[in-house]
């Protein structure tokens, strides 16, 4: 994820909208100048997307000769599914995650942090590996900028519709059109935000199937998840939060919160494990 990943889909897309809502505040040149601006940093952040996320990550190139059977998974997994190798990286983190990026298998990477490697044994890395390749694959960097950019347009469209009077109408007397300006200021990004994080947790479970389809059963991945579930809620990781949609857990600790699903980049562990084991169960 994370893609993305990624990077990320909210910070894409919020970028984006908010490109779109300074620029409007020139008129509707500035609104079209925004939009354009919006779409070249989502692009470019698409196409530069493995080299920013491992550069806030602090990622740095595994060494091969100290971690080989980090390598030997990627390869063999690499092998059945007829990717390429990907650059693997270890981050300096503590909290056991792993994410993946790059705008397609020929320009990914796969990071792993130091901690992770202290909590799972190989078959749950295993299936961890699988996940993380599966985003590539599946081209969730690409669908995940796609998305962005429409979020963008969606915000662009709604200040020409302000700016037509569609909204409150055109006349300065109605008194409307503050209100409704104040209001699409606050929504444009919401609703943009709540599109990327829609998409972010549906990629996630289909990672999860697709990874799980790669090794020939989920259960491996659903133990890690469990695992890696409880020790982020436990050791902290300083982690930017418009990057936390590319990591295979919500890397980022707290209170919860009313409609903390809703607002969410990730599903619910517990219902990714049950989807996994479920996909494991016979058929009766």
């Amino acid at each position: 994820m994370s893609k993305n990943t990624f990077k990320t889909f909210i910070f894409l897309a919020g970028l984006g909208g908010l490109m779109v809502l300074i620029g409007s505040s020139f008129g509707r040149g500035g609104a079209v100048i925004g939009l354009g601006a919006g779409l070249l940093l989502v692009g470019g952040s698409y196409w530069f997307s493995d080299k920013l996320a491992i550069k806030a990550a602090r990622a740095v190139p595994a060494d091969e000769a100290v971690m080989p059977e980090y390598f030997r998974i990627v390869r063999e997994l690499c092998d059945s599914s007829g990717m390429p190798m990907p650059k693997l990286y270890v981050t300096p983190d503590m909290q056991p995650n792993a994410f993946a990026t790059g705008r397609n298998p020929q320009h990914a990477a796969v990071a792993v942090t130091a901690g992770i490697l202290q909590i799972l044994d190989w078959d749950e890395l295993r299936g961890v590996l699988a996940h993380e390749l599966s985003h590539v694959g599946n081209r969730d960097i690409l669908i995940g900028s796609v998305a962005a950019a429409v979020a963008t347009g969606i915000s662009f469209a709604g200040q020409m519709l302000l700016f037509t009077g569609m909204f409150g109408g055109g006349d300065d007397d109605d008194g409307g059109n503050p209100f409704v300006m104040i209001l699409m200021a606050l929504l444009a990004p919401i609703a943009a935000g709540l599109l990327q994080m829609a998409l972010s947790r549906s990629r996630e479970f289909e990672a999860d199937r697709t990874g799980a389809g790669l090794i020939g059963t989920g259960e491996p991945l659903a133990r890690a998840l469990l695992k890696l579930e409880a020790a982020a809620k436990a050791i902290p990781m300083d982690v930017q939060p418009a990057q936390a949609s590319k990591y295979i857990v919500k890397p980022l600790t707290g209170s919860k919160v009313s409609f903390a699903k809703l607002f969410t980049t990730h599903p619910p562990t517990e219902e990714r494990v049950a989807r996994l084991r479920a996909g494991d169960s016979p058929i009766s």
